[in-house]
């Protein structure tokens, strides 16, 4: 198996923009599944199942593996790192902004 690509913010949040998508990233953060377990579990046709992997795969999101007759599909935990890393920019800021009302609530509660 090659290098592995981590893929742009764009790219993941593209793919994630679907609920349907998010929720087979969340089912296979569980464990891997074949494509039938998938499209079960989101109440799908194995045919719109597999678009929407085909969308993850191609974001980097979804690793798809054949064995024998079925395909397995497996998260690739380390593509959401650009997004973690894009959106912890914004934890401080948000931090930031918390800290300063519980100190204002405080100010104006104290006598």
């Amino acid at each position: 198996m090659g290098a592995e690509v981590i893929p742009s913010v764009d790219a993941v949040y593209a793919a994630i923009s679907d609920p349907t998508r998010r929720r087979i990233v969340e089912l296979l953060a569980e464990e891997e599944r074949s494509v039938m377990q998938l499209a079960e579990s989101v109440a799908m046709s194995r045919q719109a199942t597999t678009k929407h992997l085909d969308t993850l795969v191609g974001a980097g999101l979804v690793h798809t593996e054949k064995r024998g007759r079925i395909r397995y599909n497996r998260l690739n935990p380390e593509a959401l790192a650009p997004v973690a890393s894009w959106l912890g920019r914004y934890a401080a800021f948000w931090d930031d902004r918390l800290a300063a009302l519980v100190r204002q609530v405080e100010e104006e509660e104290s006598p």
